[in-house]
């Protein structure tokens, strides 16, 4: 390890621009992208803020750890989906569950209602050919001047990307499943 000074003087310059609505993605193969978009939404939220995350591949039911934290809080989650691809028993019924899931999230953006919007795991539908990315990104132009959206998962689509204010990529550098260590809740869920 190197050893640095620190900065004696602010390293950037006041942002000169309006405040406005974001689009936010984080992305890539490392971990951490539903952790990063969901403590933004903590933080927002604590800020007394409306907020509002859908969840593109959980179930309805699903009770992971953000699950019951957020219940508890009163932030609203929402599971769209039927479970992985490999977990499916009908991917057009998947698909379906995709498209139906973004007329809530497109409604939710839309409405101007919230601060910000989660569309957690969205880029694996659209990946999938199961939404229409077109679509989306005219949502993502035309929402309401002050909402804010952050999107996660795996190779975003360029068109995303381009269209984003910050985009972050998670890197894989080693993962504990790779050296055999399972799942663990807390941790993965």
């Amino acid at each position: 390890m190197e050893i640095e000074t620190p900065p004696s003087e602010k390293p950037y310059d006041k942002a000169q621009g309006e405040r406005r609505g974001i689009i936010i993605v984080n992305t890539g193969d490392g971990k951490g992208k539903s952790t990063a978009a969901f403590g933004l939404a903590l933080r927002a939220f604590g800020r007394g803020k409306q907020v509002k995350i859908f969840q593109f591949m959980k179930v309805p039911t699903a009770r992971f750890g953000e699950h019951r934290m957020f219940e508890q809080l009163g932030l609203p989650i929402e599971g769209l989906g039927d479970g992985f691809s490999w977990k499916s028993q009908d991917l057009e019924h998947s698909a379906q569950l995709a498209r139906d899931g973004w007329q809530k999230a497109k409604a939710a953006i839309m409405s101007g209602e919230f601060f910000m919007v989660t569309l957690d795991e969205i880029t694996y539908p659209l990946i999938y050919g199961w939404m229409p990315l077109d679509d989306v990104l005219e949502t993502l132009r035309n929402r309401p001047k002050e909402v804010h959206v952050v999107l996660t998962g795996r190779r975003c689509p360029p068109e995303i990307i381009e269209l984003a204010d910050t985009v972050t990529e998670m890197t894989l550098v080693k993962h504990a499943f790779r050296a055999g260590i399972p799942a663990q809740r807390g941790i993965e869920d």
